[in-house]
């Protein structure tokens, strides 16, 4: 299983000097794999220390947090011999000891020459963080473009990177981006679905569902290990009402969501913040902020955290939540519910490092997504599920606003390559969107 931030790893170990590395992400989406099999492979060894697995190695942390002390308490409660100038040390779940994380600011300043690299599902919830001394990632759940590399197809797989745009490139890829969005992008479901590629559909299917219920539930567990019985109820009662809002609006663009009804005697935002700014620390939400009237760039100035559009971090889990069946996936195709193809490009665009998102409102017309280009023009990005691709929304924006771009995401096979002004893509290219079309 391959994963793209694996590249930017590798920039960072040829570094003459480096900050540690801090990989942030949800539970479950394969930091340790990317860490220790995927980026661990290009050292002497790897000497991994997971303060969930083993709390005891706090104790490495307990006195002075110099480098060197360090690494010899290390040395003497794991046995292990380790050498600073060739070995990659990892430090898991390091959320779990403070201690650690403060120690990363000593080993930015004192040891720039190590290669220490550490991870954790809950950074954001931390009461401390090393500002300045760490250099961050976000590992996000497996992209459309890694779940195809997933599959191993080549053919196909050169053919989204060529950004073909044939019918029977347009087929296939398709066929694959609804298979995308029953399994998701959490690794465990993609690798059990290309693992049962000989089996049974149903068994492939059972498989996938089975590990979408085990993490759904490791979440709901979360809630209450991190945050408290009483923040836990208002917690999960946010992350299990993003699926059922999303689902309310079917086929037209995912609305503001809504307070009221949340959770018991419960109906502002300000009573719910903390639990949305949990889950989005945590990285189980993602956030879009509608723009009302004329945009402007930049658009974070006009924002408003009472008026938020949240969408789930993982497509599959979405559907699973929700109860949609594979078969049910599938049929729709082209035709599928407008709210899955939005959550599927917020999903793309975090994973290439455009977020939070923002979209546009005014009157009766809605524009998906707005974001800038890197000289600061306003780009609308609408999106469109079905092979319906005509709608009023983008003409009123092109009317009012006059962008210099517009681009449109659809089922449709898209426009030719030549078109440079108003552009059309298949939804299955929305990471060209960020990588290309906004020269990110």
């Amino acid at each position: 299983m391959q994963r793209l931030l694996l590249d930017k790893l590798l920039v960072w170990k040829d570094k003459v000097s480096r900050k540690p590395l801090l990989i942030d992400g949800a539970r479950q989406t394969g930091k340790t794999y990317l860490l220790q099999t995927l980026f661990g492979r290009h050292f002497q060894r790897v000497l991994r220390i997971d303060f969930l697995e083993s709390p005891d190695m706090a104790a490495a942390f307990a006195g002075s947090l110099t480098p060197a002390d360090v690494l010899s308490n290390i040395e003497l409660l794991t046995n292990e011999a380790f050498d600073p100038t060739q070995d990659l040390l990892i430090l898991d779940e390091i959320g779990e000891c403070e201690r650690a994380v403060t120690a990363l600011k000593y080993f930015a300043e004192q040891a720039p020459h190590m290669y220490v690299v550490a991870s954790g599902s809950n950074i954001g919830l931390l009461n401390s963080f090393p500002v300045g001394k760490v250099e961050q990632h976000n590992l996000v759940p497996l992209s459309f473009h890694e779940f195809l590399l997933a599959s191993g197809e080549t053919a196909l797989i050169n053919a989204f990177e060529k950004q073909a745009n044939s019918a029977a490139a347009h087929t296939k890829l398709f066929d694959k981006l609804t298979d995308y969005y029953f399994t998701g992008g959490m690794p465990e479901a993609i690798n059990a679905w290309f693992a049962l590629a000989d089996a049974s559909i149903l068994e492939r299917i059972q498989a996938v569902s089975s590990i979408h219920a085990d993490l759904v539930s490791g979440y709901q567990r979360d809630f209450g290990k991190y945050a408290g019985k009483v923040d836990a109820a208002l917690i999960e009662s946010v992350f299990m009402n993003v699926p059922s809002q999303l689902f309310a609006v079917m086929d037209e663009s995912v609305k503001r969501f809504k307070f009221k009804g949340v959770h018991e005697r419960k109906s502002r935002y300000s009573e719910l913040e903390s639990a949305i700014t949990w889950l989005e620390k945590c990285r189980l939400v993602l956030k879009n902020y509608p723009i009302d009237g004329m945009p402007r760039s930049p658009l974070a100035a006009y924002k408003k955290d009472n008026a938020v559009k949240l969408f789930l971090f993982d497509v599959g889990l979405l559907n699973h939540m929700l109860g949609v069946s594979y078969k049910e996936i599938k049929q729709q195709g082209y035709e599928y519910k407008g709210y899955v193809a939005e959550n599927f490009v917020q999903q793309e665009f975090a994973a290439f490092g455009l977020e939070p998102t923002y979209s546009w409102n005014d009157a009766r017309a809605e524009i998906e997504f707005i974001t800038t280009d890197d000289a600061g023009n306003i780009i609308p990005i609408e999106v469109k599920s079905g092979k319906r691709t005509k709608a009023k929304s983008l003409a009123s924006y092109i009317e009012k606003c006059q962008p210099i771009k517009t681009i449109k995401l659809t089922g449709t096979q898209g426009s030719p390559a030549t078109e440079q002004q108003h552009i059309v893509l298949p939804l299955y290219y929305s990471e060209y969107v960020v990588t290309q079309h906004l020269k990110r």
